[in-house]
């Protein structure tokens, strides 16, 4: 479904990626595991156009979508919950939804479509008046995955889902997108905490400093030691 060929990516003068390839097969959860600093967040902004890599391509559904604008690339297919939420703080959980289902312009459907939302999130349509500002951060982590499901993505891009929740928290998140891609939407995974990445997806890959270092299926990659050691605190 997804396909990175040698992509490099600059900030200014600052290479951030370099030579980067992975694949996302259509139905399937692949994480993207790294330390701080190391490109994940921006290999998921070069593939929605974001920050535009300088060499490579990025296809999708065998389409190169490198150069096409951040909108469009929604419109096909493609959805990213950024890092840090970036929920509209001032619009209430309900204008949130209704935001990310800007595309359909069927209001029965659009209903249709938050009333879904809420049957993943159920404590979202216990808060759907709610200013998204007040709501938990575990709470803005569903609103944010839940906004991005109005798209109709056939492709979700996580950028670390888990960052800074509690536990318990974490755990509902993980359920939801296990739900998620179990009703055929395909997501790429970026999180710090590889242990939990390693078990939710099939497909793995390691980023350092820019470049992919290690790739193969995630209980390969979880079993191995220098993963291990890096990564899982063993």
């Amino acid at each position: 479904m997804l396909t990175l060929k040698n992509i490099s990516t600059r900030y200014g003068a600052i290479k951030a990626l370099t030579d980067v390839s992975l694949e996302v097969e259509k139905g399937a959860v692949a994480t993207l595991i790294g330390a701080n600093g190391a490109g994940k967040s921006t290999t998921l902004r070069s593939i929605m156009g974001l920050c535009q890599p300088y060499e490579g391509e990025v296809l999708f559904e065998g389409k190169k979508i490198n150069g096409i604008p951040t909108h469009r690339i929604a419109a096909m297919g493609i959805a990213l919950v950024p890092e840090g939420r970036a929920v509209f703080a001032n619009l209430t959980v309900l204008e949130n939804l209704e935001l990310g289902g800007y595309l359909q312009r069927d209001h029965g459907k659009l209903k249709r479509d938050i009333e879904h939302v809420y049957e993943v999130f159920p404590r979202l349509k216990e808060r759907l008046a709610q200013m998204a500002g007040t709501l938990s951060g575990g709470e803005q982590q569903m609103l944010a995955i839940g906004r991005a499901l109005m798209a109709h993505p056939r492709l979700l891009l996580l950028d670390e889902p888990s960052l800074g929740l509690a536990p318990l928290m974490v755990h509902a998140i993980f359920e939801a997108i296990d739900r998620i891609n179990k009703e055929g939407t395909t997501v790429l995974l970026v999180e710090q905490n590889a242990n939990l990445a390693l078990k939710r997806s099939q497909k793995a890959y390691v980023l350092e400093t820019g470049r992919i270092i290690m790739q193969g299926s995630s209980a390969e990659l979880a079993n191995d030691p220098r993963v291990k050691e890096a990564y899982l605190g063993d």
